[in-house]
Order: structure tokens, then sequence, then C-alpha cells
């Protein structure tokens, strides 16, 4: 997929499977979208849908979505307990990778104006693509709600940014736009008091809430303009509800921007503020899909809070968030579906990675030449990493070497992102060893395709050549965190901090033959001069540190 555009419709309805299947039916019929999460409540009687397509379908998915919904749902009839505006409550587009903010503005743009023209609907942009300041926020432009709108529309300042100011009474209105990820999530309490859960709300909301005098009375200014409380959590958005299907109340927030207020700081202020109110907090759930960094923040931070070192596997990292957040209390927390980065993924056959180890080693033994050398020195290298992070972690905490702890756990870091860098290498080795089979299977009857071919033999083997030097650049980084585990690391694990840096360097040393190799079917003498150089000067480089690694190991173990 070139460029990755995630778009995540609220539609309102909730309740009838039927209808949402059609909807996300419709969505699904275009080629190149893929179906990542939907995610329907009965309450609130709207489906959060969340899907992924590129620059050439994004556009065409959301309006086939938005049109079924102005087909199927009646807004004359609609109740739930969440603000809505229309059938399509509110369409972002959300630039994933590869494509900038600017060109998901012009699909907002190109989106609105088929939904206006096509189907009668008129359409408010929000956030990036607003036109107005006043219509950046969601809530503003939400206000008053479906039934609000007849009377809106009427006031010139709120004529649709596309569309007639015409009152649609099936369909209402809908908002499109482009924003940053923003992730739903509640907080759980355990209480059935809409009005504890609301208070909780107004406190930590960055909006917060209207200030009042002793009688309650709310303050305002020399203007009449009614003054603020500002509420804790900087770009969150939060309200109280009760979740009958549940049984218990919920702080509702929207996190607008999690590297400024992380998922697990709104989660412990709202534990902070139900505290005071005598609550507890039981637990939490996330609304459609995560990006990964959130939960390995999250998982870094309790491991952290819990006195445990940080450097431990992805995967163990994200349970302690998933358990530590109550994340499965209301419904399945499944990291595989709920992680957007896990979801999204490159259709590219079997991967080496999830072999298991006898499975590898026999994919290795056969009379394919792929997976080969390159694969099999990025896997060593990974192994490299394994250890050093393990002799950190046996390090980290243990008596004797708690002055340490601060490096052991930066160490076991780094080697986790190291080693979780060479397993990629793994797969993209073989990858782009098939690139240039690929290539030299290509037409050769012309002089035409006989050039192309070539050329794109030379490209695919630059390629095959710059993945191993990749991997030698990346496991020479490995070498200080060797030595630092040599001079400071548990004394009863030295011979594992010893081996760590053997395999480092037949890493290192293993995928410098696969860049050599690969550079002598290269033409460019210029970039084959470089590739040579830079393989020399890592090789020298990586030897002297690994002699000097060992021979510190040796001394220790015989001293």
């Amino acid at each position: 997929m070139s460029g990755i555009i995630e778009c995540v419709p609220n539609f309102s309805e909730g309740r009838n499977m039927e209808v949402i299947k059609a909807i996300t039916d419709a969505i699904t019929s275009v080629e190149g979208i893929t179906l990542l999460d939907v995610d329907p409540g009965a309450d609130t009687n709207r489906t959060v849908v969340t899907f992924v397509g590129d620059k050439s379908s994004i556009v065409e998915a959301a309006f086939r979505g938005i049109k079924k919904a102005s087909e199927l749902i009646d807004m004359r009839n609609h109740r739930g307990a969440h603000p809505r505006i229309g059938a399509t409550d509110v369409c972002p587009l959300v630039p994933v990778s590869g494509v900038s903010l600017e060109e998901c503005v012009e699909l907002s743009h190109q989106l609105a104006k088929r939904v206006a023209e096509e189907l009668g609907i008129p359409v408010y942009l929000y956030e990036k693509s607003a036109q107005k300041p006043d219509r950046v926020k969601l809530e503003n432009i939400r206000e008053g709600q479906y039934e609000g709108l007849p009377e809106k529309l009427k006031d010139p300042e709120w004529k649709p940014d596309y569309g007639e100011a015409k009152f649609n009474p099936r369909s209402g209105a809908t908002v499109i736009g482009v924003r940053d990820f923003l992730i739903a999530y509640n907080v759980n309490l355990n209480t059935r008091d809409r009005k504890l859960a609301h208070d909780i709300a107004l406190t930590v909301r960055e909006r917060g809430r209207l200030k009042r005098d002793k009688k309650g009375s709310i303050i305002r200014d020399e203007n009449g303009n009614p003054l603020r409380q500002p509420g804790i959590l900087k770009g969150v958005k939060a309200v109280g509800w009760y979740i009958d299907e549940y049984k218990l109340a919920q702080v509702s927030m929207n996190i607008t921007n999690y590297k400024v207020t992380p998922l697990h700081v709104a989660f412990e202020e709202v534990c902070k503020q139900a505290e005071k109110r005598g609550l507890r907090v039981t637990g939490s759930e996330i609304v459609g899909l995560v990006p990964k960094e959130t939960l390995l923040m999250a998982g870094r931070y309790f491991l952290e809070k819990q006195g445990k070192c940080q450097g431990v596997p992805e995967d163990e990292i994200i349970r302690v968030a998933i358990q530590t957040l109550g994340l499965n209390e209301v419904a399945e927390f499944d990291p595989d579906k709920k992680i957007i980065e896990y979801r999204i993924k490159q259709e590219t056959g079997k991967e080496l990675v999830n072999l298991r180890v006898k499975e590898f080693v026999n994919e290795v033994s056969t009379d394919s030449p792929a997976p080969g050398g390159g694969s099999v020195s990025a896997l060593v290298g990974a192994l490299a990493s394994a250890l050093s992070s393990m002799v950190a972690n046996l390090t980290y905490g243990k008596k004797g070497y708690e002055r340490h702890s601060r490096l052991m756990n930066e160490i076991a870091i780094k080697s986790q992102e190291i080693k979780d860098k060479l397993l990629s290498f793994v797969d993209r080795d073989t990858e782009a060893f098939n690139k240039v089979m690929d290539a030299m299977r290509l037409p050769k009857k012309t002089e035409e395709e006989k050039k192309e071919r070539e050329t794109a033999i030379q490209e695919a083997t630059k390629y095959a050549a710059e993945v191993p030097l990749s991997v030698m650049k990346t496991c020479v980084d490995l070498l200080d965190c060797i030595d630092g585990l040599i001079r400071y690391g548990n004394v009863n694990s030295i011979s594992d901090a010893g081996v760590a840096g053997l395999m480092a360097r037949a890493c290192i040393k293993g995928a410098g033959y696969n860049v050599l190799i690969n550079a002598g079917s290269i033409e460019d003498k210029k970039f084959v001069e470089k590739l040579r150089k830079e393989v020399e000067e890592i090789e020298a480089l990586a030897e002297k540190r690994v002699r000097a690694i060992l021979r510190k190991t040796e001394k220790k173990l015989i001293s």
C-alpha cells in the first residue's frame, strides 16, 4: 500500500447489525481498502468504523459508506447517548504513513464536495480542514445536535462549507476533516452514578468547567461571558455517562494528542480523581484502534512504577499495559486486532521470523538460495541483542548492582530496540534477494525491454547490498551495550555477555560478506567504492571493539 490513510467514520446506528453490515460492505467494495475495526454501541446507538487505504481508494470508500448510511439511517427516529448531528456524524481522515497532512486536507475537500453535491447533505469541515476558527473543534459544529440543526442552518454564520443551507431531515449534516490520531478512551468506575463520572470529566478535560460562586451561580466577566476553570489534561475532551450494557458509569475521553497527554497519564488522573470522590477505577476500554506507541509508553511507565526494568520484549510491555489499564474488563482486548500497526501489514507471504526455530533451520537447509547468509547474519545479531538484554535484566535491581540500575535499564531498552530491528532484517534480506530474482525474470525480447530489465536488476541489486549494510550498522551499535555489561553487569552472567560479543562479530562479518557479494554485480563504480569503504570501516571498528570485549570477558572468567 503506497501511503496509508486511516478513515474513522462514526455512523448513527449501533443496534441494527444488518444496517451496519451493509455500510461496511459498501466501504470494502472498493479495491485497496482494508477494514480494521467495527465497534458498535447499543446505548450510544453509534458505530465507529475504522478502515485504511491509499489516496486513490480512501475517498471513494468513505463516500460509499456515507451514501449507504444516508439510504438506511433515518435521523428522525434516532435516539442515543452520544452527541450527533447526522446519519454519518463525523468522518475524519488521518494520515498514517507515506502521505502528508496537506494531501489529506485536499482529499477531505474532494469528499465533502461529493457528499454535498451527490447526496444533498450539508457538510462542515473541521480540525485541520476547517475554513473558520470556530469550526476547528467538533463540539462547536455539533452544538445543538441534530434537533437544533434546522435553526442552525438559518444562521448565516453556520452556512455549510459544502452544500446548501437546507435541512436534510433524513440524513442531517456531516462533519468531515483531517485530524491527528484520536484515541477514544473510556475509564470504568465502580458506580452507576452518571453525575459522579461527569464531575470527574469536568475536572480532567482541558476545557474544564464553568466557574461558580458559593451560591452555585455562574461567574461572568465584565462583558457577561461565563468564566471557566481550566481542566487538568491538555488535549483531552471528556464527558461522564452511564452505560446500561456494562451496568457502570464511565469517564469517556477523546485524547486528541496522546504525545501531550499519554493514555496512562489520563488513566492515572482519573484514578486520582475517583479516589477523591470515594470511587475506584475498575478498568478501561479503548474504542476502535490505538497506535502501538501509546501502549508501549504505558507499559514502560507501569514497569518503572513497579521498580522493574523496562528493557523487555514488546509483547511483555504491551501485556503489562493491558493488564494494568484493565482493558479486558468489559470486552476482550486483542492486541492483534486493536493495535493499528499489527493490523496494517503488507501481504509479503510467509514471514521467516514467525517460523519455529526448527522450521527456520530446515528452511535454510534446503536447496533454495534464500533465506541464506544475510538472513542468518541478521538472526545471529538479534540473538546477540537478546543476550545483551537478558544480562541487563539479570543485573537490574540486584543486590550489589543497585548503582548501575539506570545504566542497565538503558542498555536493556536499547538492546530490545536493536533486536527488533535486526529481526525485521531477517525477512528484508530474503525479500531483497527475491527482488533481484524478479528483476531477472522480466522480459528481454526487445532492446527497450532489455534496458528496462537491466535497470531493474541494478536497482534491486543495490537494495540487496544496502540491506546487509544496514544490518552491520545496526549491530555495531550493540557493542556499546555489551561493553557496558562486561564492565558493570552481573558477574554471574559474564559468559552470556561474552557470547553476545562473539555473535555480534559473526553478524557484522557475515552481513559484510553479503554486501560484498552483491557489490560485485553492481555497475555503478562510485556506489560500489562507497559500499566497500563502509564495510571496511565498520568491520575494523567492530573487530577492535570485540577483541577488547573478549579480553575483558576472559579476564573476569579466570579471575
